[in-house]
């Protein structure tokens, strides 16, 4: 995957390939993009990380992340599945 970016700086991502990676057909994947259930971040590398981005995009308990090196090049991805929050019990004494 080769991630171009816009005038702005914004990253351009391909929606068939992120669809790919999240196990979804390109319709689902626009689809829940449309209700806004594709969350996306992006973090900006400091120090010897400098010149590289990390990119976040979740949907549901499934996060894929990609480092981004300065031409664009995904360095390394991964996908992850979010665990729940624990479930607190209060007890009353």
């Amino acid at each position: 995957m080769r991630i171009e970016r816009d005038g702005n700086g914004d990253f351009i991502l391909d929606p068939a390939e992120l669809a790919q990676r999240f196990g979804l057909p390109v319709a689902e994947f626009r689809r829940l993009q449309e209700q806004g259930l594709v969350n996306s971040t992006v973090e900006v590398g400091e120090g010897e990380d400098a010149g590289t981005s990390r990119l976040s995009l979740r949907i549901g308990n499934r996060i894929w992340r990609a480092v981004i090196g300065l031409g664009g090049e995904v360095v390394h991805e991964e996908m992850n599945i979010a665990r729940g929050a624990p479930v607190r019990r209060d007890r009353k004494a």
